[in-house]
């Protein structure tokens, strides 16, 4: 997960990375991990300049489907709107 995250902030994307469905776009990106038969997700965002905004991190329960569950959208959503304050006052 690290390394995903370290190759995304030197401008490149990990073969586990992909664009998350939902949020308009390549801006919010999903790295899934399994280890040990569980599985790991990081979101992250790079829509804005010079910084790497990690969103959520959070182990997946559901043992069926690969779908997001909501609640985690929701989290995201909400810590995506957070970032975009953050980035709004860094250019301030």
């Amino acid at each position: 997960m690290g390394y995903a995250l370290y190759i995304a902030q030197r401008g490149g994307k990990h073969r586990d990375a992909k664009t998350l469905s939902g949020f308009g776009g390549a801006g919010v990106v999903e790295v899934v991990k399994d280890f040990r038969g569980d599985t790991f997700r990081a979101v992250y965002t790079l829509r804005y300049e010079d910084a790497l905004y990690v969103l959520h991190a959070f182990q997946k329960k559901s043992k069926t489907g690969s779908e997001t569950p909501h609640r985690e959208i929701e989290l995201i959503r909400q810590r995506l709107g957070e970032a975009e304050r953050i980035a709004r006052n860094r250019e301030a």
